[in-house]
């Protein structure tokens, strides 16, 4: 991990990680977290016929919203001292597999933890099989108060 992150500046724990997603994006799609520290998230999707496309595929837009979850999450732990909030900037992803049943994982990682950015990899994987379905990188912009 490079760049300028502090021990705790922003603490999410699990528990509320898992709440504040209710009744939102996170929420919705059933997006649950195991772990919240500093630099990595982990989290994973139950895969339900909601999240498929029409083709029977999990839709890549459930995988993109797993990982830009985790990552998201991990950038709200990881703002730099006076830093309140952020927003993606950039995402990108390389599809690897799918899941049609059980449940996807992530864990993302800080790349970079600058006081204006923070660089995001998130690596999915379908938990049956533990192959790897899609690697995802965002660039967040770190937002501080006017």
């Amino acid at each position: 991990m490079v760049g300028t992150v502090l021990s705790d500046p922003h603490p999410l724990s699990v528990e509320a990680a898992n709440k504040i997603g209710v009744g939102r994006l996170p929420g919705l799609l059933g997006i649950e977290f195991s772990a919240i520290e500093e630099g990595r998230v982990a989290a994973r999707l139950p895969v339900l016929p909601h999240h498929l496309a029409p083709n029977g595929f999990l839709h890549a837009a459930t995988v993109i919203a797993l990982a830009d979850t985790a990552c998201g999450y991990g950038t709200m732990r990881a703002l730099p001292e006076g830093g309140s909030s952020f927003t993606t900037v950039e995402l990108k992803a390389n599809f690897m597999g799918t899941a049609r049943e059980g449940a996807i994982a992530c864990e993302a990682k800080l790349v970079h933890g600058g006081r204006t950015t923070q660089v995001w990899d998130a690596t999915i994987v379908d938990e049956r099989t533990a192959k790897t379905i899609a690697l995802f990188r965002c660039t967040q912009l770190v937002l501080y108060p006017k």
